[in-house]
């Protein structure tokens, strides 16, 4: 076996990485190639559009408020998240359905 030189090795590494990164720009092409052909699959066979729109029907009037609603509830500073599960806790340790509660206002109180 012969021994190469520095300037041999470093030409020998250059044409090593070259062919690692034609190999990988390869790859990248053929992977957005596959993709677009795919997409444009799955575009010709997703289903056509109706040719006729039907009319959308009449907004129905308001749905009349659960028994025990009382409307609006003012948050102040309070997720509604948050407040729903302040409602529900408050509910369950009064040991009452939540829509026979009235719940005015919820606001955080600081510490």
């Amino acid at each position: 076996m012969e021994n190469i030189t520095l300037g041999q090795g470093g030409i020998l590494a250059l044409l090593g990485y070259a062919t690692v990164f034609a190999g990988l720009i390869l790859l990248m092409l053929l992977t957005i190639i596959l993709g677009k052909f795919f997409m444009a699959t799955a575009k010709k066979t997703a289903a056509p559009a109706p040719a006729k729109q039907e009319e959308a029907p009449a907004p129905a009037a308001e749905a009349p408020k659960a028994p025990g609603s009382a409307g609006q509830l003012k948050l102040y500073n309070v997720e509604p998240k948050t407040a729903a599960m302040v409602m529900a806790i408050v509910a369950d340790k009064m040991g009452k359905p939540i829509n026979e509660l009235r719940f005015l206002s919820i606001k955080e109180v600081a510490e």
